[in-house]
């Protein structure tokens, strides 16, 4: 990792957003709260009696006409929906409940991510570091910090680290977003994934890189080199680092303070990976473009099943993975046995989640259904 060359804190401003993002919105400057559904049950009570499911809760979001869900993403006690008109929904994951439902820009516009912290919800809107208040999604601050931004941020108690165009990592002081410096990996490759804690941040690079580094200083701690790129997010736990890789494997990565980073395992899933591995209490979830779903055992690397038509995984209970299928069906594995339980069709789910820290599974429809289903104990 090389220090680049310092520069001069870079502009930043505060201001509100409503009238550069939301240009061209209209009716979308209002919030949009659920309305209650009388229709049938998004999946049937018969279905969900076979797969051993039952409802938690069940409400309809507001989508537009030829407006679609984009992205489902859990985060700690909040569910968030984001539309592909830039329309955001902050849902009580527990109940249901809508917490908050605001346009995040004007259809069009990137968002890159939404990274939490603390009471803030950390974005990249429109090449703008934004800070949302987790209560009401109003903006906090909006900066402008005179970089190409590339990639989500990431954050901790002093600093934010933020990804550019021109191959660097940049920081910022957290309080008044002051430019620090900035870092780049050693063959000077574009970073494209960020984790940040107190006391080390580590960054991915679509050249193959993992570097660790001091959170407040441009020392590199650490460095682990695969082949070709990091593909989506790097996923960390504990002092275990996992990723996919363009090079068909899937990585687990050690890190000690007297080692530095070793090579855990790595698993060929015999094609181009081009998202995260969805990571477990003791398991690691893989999917790969034409070869399906793979469940590998996080200590060991072991393939324990691969299903064809496993598109992602929706939650674990027990041994019991739940896997929606690419023909939206939904398959039940067993990570002890690796045979199939049984699936259920599940036809009328178009989107969902993945939950990595509970049993509960979470689905949406085309017309904005939203159900939040659990194994009956």
């Amino acid at each position: 990792m090389r220090r680049a060359m310092r520069t001069t804190a870079g502009p930043w401003l505060t201001v509100s957003m409503l009238g550069w993002m939301l240009s061209g919105c209209g009716g979308d400057r209002q919030t949009r709260a659920p309305q209650p559904d009388r229709s049938p049950a998004l999946i049937s009570p018969s279905l969900l009696e076979q797969a051993g499911l039952q409802t938690v809760w069940d409400h309809t979001l507001p989508l537009k006409k030829r407006e679609a869900f984009a992205a489902l993403t859990l985060l700690g006690d909040r569910f968030y929906l984001q539309s592909d008109r830039n329309f955001l929904w902050s849902l009580d994951r527990a109940r249901g409940q809508v917490i908050f439902s605001r346009p995040l820009a004007a259809p069009g516009i990137p968002v890159l991510g939404l990274v939490p912290y603390e009471n803030r919800l950390i974005s990249v809107i429109g090449n703008r570091l934004v800070e949302l208040d987790v209560a009401s999604g109003q903006e906090q601050r909006v900066t402008d910090l005179g970089l190409s931004l590339v990639a989500p941020p990431a954050r901790n108690s002093q600093f934010f680290y933020v990804s550019a165009a021109d191959f660097r990592l940049h920081v910022f002081r957290a309080e008044d977003l002051v430019h620090v410096f900035p870092v780049t990996a050693d063959n000077d490759s574009l970073i494209t994934t960020i984790v940040a804690d107190e006391g080390f941040v580590a960054f991915g690079t679509n050249a193959g890189n993992l570097v660790g580094m001091a959170p407040d200083t441009p020392r590199k701690l650490w460095q682990f080199k695969a082949p070709e790129a990091v593909a989506g997010a790097v996923v960390r736990d504990e002092s275990s680092f996992y990723f996919a890789s363009t090079d068909t494997n899937v990585y687990r990565v050690d890190v000690a303070d007297d080692t530095g980073a070793r090579l855990a395992w790595k698993y060929q899933c015999e094609a181009i990976l081009d998202r995260s591995p969805r990571v477990t209490r003791e398991f690691v979830y893989q999917y790969a473009v034409g070869r399906g779903l793979t469940a590998l055992a996080k200590q060991s690397g072991r393939a324990a099943w691969s299903l064809p038509e496993g598109l992602d995984l929706l939650a674990e209970a027990g041994s019991r993975a739940y896997v929606i299928s690419r023909n939206r069906t939904l398959v039940v594995m067993d990570n002890v046995t690796g045979k199939k339980l049984f699936a259920v069709n599940f036809a009328p789910v178009a989107h969902h989640a993945t939950n990595t820290t509970d049993a509960r599974l979470y689905l949406a429809s085309e017309t904005g259904r939203v159900v939040c289903l659990e194994p009956i104990q």
